[in-house]
């Protein structure tokens, strides 16, 4: 199964909401994969930023390089849990998007791919190709603005709630007419786990909770 988050809206927490939905599966007897197309996966796992290859430099190297060479990228993040960096080549290669998207559905594993803004081919067409895409959006008027003129429809909402707004879930579900399968409160337990490099080892049940259902 491969999970596409994307947002159309930097700061809307994709990252964040990635990562937890990521260390879930983890736990499962296969494990899990997560895949950084967005560039910030193991800053908010707590862990070393990754000096080695990755993805875009998986992507810029050409059909030469054998489809099993995007196993060899793989670096361990948690119990169960490997991450797929994003590496450091800046080509958006869109000729092998479509080869990484159909690796990603096909791994045995669950993959998670934190896919940012859709700023690259690569990121796009992971999303479009994704068993579930979901849109990691808050209740704001400028986001879901942005999310209507998105390259690509969700199959579902990942919620951001925050006090105080004037928009809630019915409004997004009637505004992107696609339904909210989870909401995630904005609360400082999740925001200390991530400051501290702490969410990879304690991620908060209330957000576990909260993703239960997204996929």
């Amino acid at each position: 199964m491969l999970i596409a988050c994307w947002s159309a809206k930097g700061g809307s927490g994709t990252t964040v909401v990635a990562a937890a939905l990521a260390l879930s599966f983890a736990r499962s007897p296969s494990g899990a994969v997560l895949a950084d197309l967005a560039g910030d996966a193991a800053c908010v796992l707590g862990l070393p930023e990754p000096e080695g290859p990755g993805l875009h430099d998986w992507l810029g190297a050409g059909d030469d390089v054998p489809a099993d060479a995007l196993s060899r990228l793989a670096v361990p993040a948690a119990p169960g849990l490997v991450l797929l960096p994003r590496g450091t080549a800046t080509a958006d290669a869109p000729a092998r998007a479509d080869v990484l998207a159909s690796l990603l559905l096909t791994e045995p594993r669950t993959v998670v791919a934190d896919c940012g803004v859709l700023a690259t081919g690569a990121a796009r067409a992971v999303a479009a190709a994704a068993s579930a895409s979901l849109l990691v959006v808050r209740p704001c008027y400028v986001a879901l603005r942005r999310a209507l003129a998105a390259p690509l429809r969700p199959s579902g909402v990942v919620l951001v709630s925050e006090p105080g707004r004037a928009l809630g879930r019915r409004d997004v579900e009637d505004v992107l007419g696609v339904p909210v399968r989870a909401e995630i409160a904005v609360e400082p337990a999740v925001a200390r786990a991530v400051d501290a490099g702490l969410l990879s080892s304690r991620l908060p049940r209330s957000l576990e909770r909260a993703l239960r259902n997204a996929a």
